[in-house]
C-alpha cells in the first residue's frame, strides 16, 4: 500500500509539473447559424475533452485592411425612396451605424449600369470634348440622397470609389452602350470626366476616395453597359492620360486598375506593374469572384501582393448572380440550392467551377480565403434589390444582403446581411491580418488586430455537425463551442 500510495503523489506531482497552469479570457463571441442565430451574443460554453485549437500570433501582421461594404446602385436608392422613412431609416441604420454592420468602403457606378433604372451619361453634348456639359443631374433624386443619408448616419466615416461601366456612345468605336473600345481621340476627355466627376460630387458633399479604371473590361459576354480594354491598353490609358490628369487635379485619389475576376488576374498584374513608368499611378488592383463559386484562387491573389506588395489588393464586387431572390425563407441562404450564371452558360471545361451552392457558405469562405490571401477590402454588389432581385433594366436579376418589397412596405434582411456584418462590424479599417495556426482543417478562421489592439477571429463552420476548439493566445485560452452550420465572430478585448 505504501508502494502504491508513493508512485500515486509522485505521478500526481509530475502531472502538475508538465501542465503549467493555463489562464482563461474573457471573450464575447457573436453567432449567425443556420439554426437561427443572427448575429446573437452567446456565452456559456461547454468544455470538452478532444476540442481542436486555433492559436493566434498578434506580432506575426499581413495586410492592412481597408475596409468591408457594398454598392450604392441606382436601383437600390430608388427602391429606398419608394419605402416609408421607417423601413428606409432602418436600411440606412443597418449598414452605417455603429450598431449595424457600421460599414468603412463603398462603391458606385459612374454613368448608368445594368442595376439602373435606364442608360445615360453624365456627358450627353457629342463631342464636347471639354466637357462643358457635363451633369451629375441623373443621380441627384436617388443615388446623392442615399450616400449622402448614409455619409450623415455613419460615425467612422466610410471611403467611396468609383466605377464607370462605359462612356457615353459618342466617345466610342461602335457608337454604342453595350460592348466597343474607347476612341483614342478622347483618351483625354474620358480622363478629365473622372475629374469632372469628383468635382461634380465634392459640390454635393461626398468626398469620393478612388477610381476603378473600368468595371469588367473585358465585357460581360456584350448584354449590358461595357467598354472594352486589354491589359496594355488600360495600362497606357492609365499612364499617359488618366493618372496625370488625376495628379494634378486630385492627387490623393486612388486609381485601381483591372476591376474583374481573378482568373485572369496575372496578366493584368504583369501589365501594371511592369516598370516604375507603368507603375506609378496605379495604387492597385481591383477583383470579382464570378469565376467561381468556390475557389479563391490563392495562386493569383498571392502572385498579385507579391508583385505589387505595397498596392491595394481589393473586392469589388460580388453577388448572388442569375438568382431571383427568395423572400422571408432563412433556410434556403444556407442550402446548396443556388446557382449563378457559369451553371447554365460556363464552357464544358469550367463547368466544375459553377456547381449549386449555398448563398453565406459562399460569402463567408470567400471573404475568409481572401482575407487569408493578402485581399485589404470586399466590397458586395447591390445592397438593396427587389424580390425579382432588381430593377434591373437588362432584367440581369440577382441577390442582395436585404431585399424589399416596395408595394408591401416590406424589408427582409437575409442571412446575407448578418454574414457581412460578421467582418465589417469588427475589422476595422487600418487593422492588421494576423497570424493563425487551426488543427481543424475543416473550421476556416481568419483574424485580425484592430488599432484599438482588439483582436477579431472569425471561424465558418459549414458542416452538418457541432464542434468544439480551444483559441489560444500566448498562456491564456478558452473552449468555444461552435454550432452546425454557423459562422462566428470571436472578439478579444486590448
Amino acid at each position: 500500500m505504501k508502494t502504491n500510495y508513493f508512485f500515486s503523489t509522485l505521478f500526481l506531482l509530475m502531472m502538475i509539473s508538465c501542465n503549467p497552469k493555463v489562464e482563461t479570457f474573457v471573450v464575447d463571441v457573436y453567432e449567425t447559424s443556420a439554426a437561427g442565430n443572427k448575429l446573437t451574443k452567446i456565452s456559456d460554453f461547454v468544455n470538452v475533452k478532444n476540442a481542436s485549437t486555433i492559436k493566434i500570433y498578434p506580432d506575426t501582421t499581413f495586410q492592412t485592411i481597408t475596409g468591408f461594404g457594398g454598392a450604392f446602385t441606382e436601383a437600390s436608392a430608388y427602391l429606398l425612396n419608394k419605402l416609408s422613412k421607417k423601413n428606409r431609416d432602418s436600411i440606412i441604420q443597418a449598414y452605417f451605424s455603429k450598431e449595424g454592420a457600421n460599414y468603412s468602403l463603398t462603391r458606385t457606378h459612374m454613368n448608368s449600369c445594368d442595376f439602373s433604372l435606364s442608360q445615360y451619361s453624365y456627358t450627353p453634348v457629342e463631342d464636347d470634348l471639354e466637357l462643358k456639359h457635363f451633369t451629375i443631374e441623373e443621380d441627384k433624386n436617388d443615388l446623392i440622397p442615399m450616400i449622402k443619408e448614409a455619409i450623415k448616419t455613419s460615425e467612422d466615416g466610410f471611403k467611396i470609389f468609383a466605377s464607370p461601366w462605359t462612356a457615353a456612345p459618342w466617345m466610342k468605336d461602335n457608337n454604342h452602350w453595350v460592348g466597343g473600345k474607347l476612341l483614342p481621340k478622347y483618351y483625354d476627355t474620358w480622363a478629365l470626366f473622372f475629374s469632372k466627376y469628383v468635382a461634380a460630387y465634392k459640390k454635393e458633399g461626398i468626398d469620393i476616395w478612388g477610381f476603378t479604371v473600368e468595371n469588367e473590361p473585358l465585357g460581360n459576354g456584350n448584354n449590358w453597359e461595357s467598354m472594352h480594354y486589354t491589359p496594355d491598353e488600360m495600362t497606357n490609358f492609365v499612364q499617359h492620360h488618366l493618372g496625370p490628369q488625376l495628379r494634378k487635379d486630385y492627387p490623393n485619389i486612388k486609381i485601381l486598375g483591372y476591376d474583374q475576376n481573378r482568373e485572369h488576374l496575372k496578366e493584368w498584374i504583369d501589365s501594371q506593374f511592369k516598370n516604375e513608368q507603368t507603375s506609378k499611378y496605379f495604387d492597385g488592383t481591383a477583383i470579382h469572384w464570378y469565376a467561381s463559386t468556390f475557389e479563391i484562387f490563392s495562386e493569383e491573389l498571392q502572385y498579385a501582393h507579391q508583385k505589387a506588395p505595397n498596392k491595394y489588393l481589393i473586392q469589388s464586387e460580388a453577388c448572388v448572380d442569375a438568382e431571383v431572390p427568395v423572400w422571408q425563407d432563412d433556410a434556403w441562404y444556407w442550402k446548396k440550392e443556388a446557382t449563378d450564371w457559369g451553371y447554365t452558360w460556363a464552357s464544358e471545361k469550367d463547368k466544375h467551377l459553377h456547381p449549386k451552392y449555398a448563398p453565406v457558405n459562399r460569402y463567408a469562405r470567400d471573404i475568409i480565403g481572401c482575407l487569408n490571401n493578402y485581399v485589404d477590402g470586399w466590397v458586395d454588389w447591390n445592397m438593396v434589390l427587389d424580390t425579382k432581385g432588381g430593377p434591373n433594366w437588362f432584367k440581369n436579376w440577382c441577390i442582395a444582403p436585404v431585399i424589399v418589397d416596395p408595394e408591401k412596405d416590406e424589408v427582409y434582411f437575409t442571412p446575407l446581411y448578418y454574414t457581412m456584418a460578421h467582418f465589417s462590424k469588427y475589422i476595422r479599417p487600418e487593422a492588421k491580418v494576423i497570424g493563425l495556426e487551426n488543427s481543424d482543417k475543416e473550421l476556416q478562421v481568419t483574424a485580425a488586430k484592430n488599432k484599438d489592439g482588439s483582436i477579431a477571429v472569425v471561424v465558418f463552420n459549414e458542416g452538418q455537425t457541432k464542434k468544439n476548439f480551444k483559441l489560444q493566445l500566448n498562456d491564456k485560452e478558452i473552449v468555444i463551442n461552435i454550432n452546425a452550420q454557423a459562422l462566428q465572430t470571436i472578439m478579444l478585448s486590448k
